[in-house]
C-alpha cells in the first residue's frame, strides 16, 4: 500500500541521481585536468602542448587577474612579443619564482649588445618594475586565465592525501543516500487486515432454509 511519503522520496532519488551523474561528470573531467597539469614539468623550456601553466600569488596584475587565478602561458621566443602584452617570466637567475607583468616597453639590440630586453609593470602598481627582463628569462605570453582555479590545484597538490579520502566518503555518501531514497516493495497485508483497510464488511451468509410443506399434509398420495 502506499503512502503519502513516497511522492518526496522519488523525487529525492531522481535529485540525486541527477547531482551524482553531475559529481562524477565533474570529477572525471578534474582528473583529466589533473593529469594534463601535473604531466608538464616546471622547468621553463618544457610544455604542455606549447603552453605553461602558473598561479597568481600576488594583485600587482589586479583586476585583469586576482590572487588564486591560473594563468595559461604560451610559450614565445621574444620577437613574439610586442607592448601591451602580458609576459610571465623569471625576475632572477637565482630564483625559482615568476612573476606576470605587461610590457610597457620592448628594447631590441639592447646597447649593442644584440639581445631583446623588455620593461615591465604590474597593472595595479604604481611604477614600472626597476629592472630590465631579457630575452633569456621570457617564459610566453599569457593567453587565457581560469579564474581561481589555481587555489584548487595548490590544494591537491599540498594535500592530495586528504583529497583522496573526501572523494571515497563523497561516493559512499551518495550509495548511502540512493539506498534511503530508493522504493520499497511493501510486504503482502493478511486478509482481514485488507478488508479492514478497505472499511468494507462481509455479512454473515444465511442459513439455507428447509422446504415449508405446511401442517396436515403428506407428500405422497393414499392408494386405495
Amino acid at each position: 500500500m502506499k503512502t503519502n511519503r513516497d511522492p518526496p522520496k522519488s523525487k529525492g532519488l531522481t535529485v540525486l541521481r541527477i547531482v551524482r551523474r553531475v559529481f562524477i561528470y565533474l570529477f572525471a573531467v578534474g582528473i583529466i585536468i589533473a593529469a594534463l597539469l601535473f604531466a608538464s614539468s616546471r622547468t621553463p623550456d618544457k610544455s604542455l602542448f606549447g603552453y605553461r601553466y602558473y598561479t597568481v600569488l600576488t594583485p600587482s596584475m589586479e583586476p585583469e587577474y586576482g590572487v588564486g587565478d591560473m594563468v595559461f602561458v604560451k610559450i614565445e621566443k621574444a620577437d613574439k612579443i610586442k607592448v601591451g602584452d602580458v609576459i610571465t617570466f623569471n625576475p632572477s637567475s637565482d630564483s625559482e619564482a615568476y612573476l606576470t607583468h605587461r610590457v610597457v616597453e620592448k628594447l631590441e639590440n639592447y646597447e649593442g649588445t644584440g639581445v631583446t630586453c623588455f620593461r615591465t609593470k604590474g597593472d595595479a602598481n604604481d611604477s614600472e618594475d626597476q629592472f630590465l627582463i631579457d630575452e633569456g628569462r621570457l617564459i610566453g605570453r599569457v593567453s587565457f586565465s581560469i579564474p581561481k582555479l589555481g587555489y584548487v590545484v595548490r590544494f591537491v597538490q599540498m594535500r592530495w592525501y586528504f583529497v583522496v579520502p573526501l572523494i571515497v566518503l563523497v561516493f559512499v555518501f551518495f550509495k548511502l543516500m540512493g539506498m534511503y531514497l530508493a522504493p520499497h516493495e511493501e510486504e503482502p497485508e493478511a486478509e482481514g487486515e485488507k478488508e479492514e483497510s478497505s472499511g468494507e464488511q462481509s455479512e454473515p451468509e444465511p442459513e439455507p432454509k428447509e422446504p415449508d410443506l405446511g401442517e396436515g399434509k403428506n407428500l405422497t398420495d393414499n392408494k386405495l
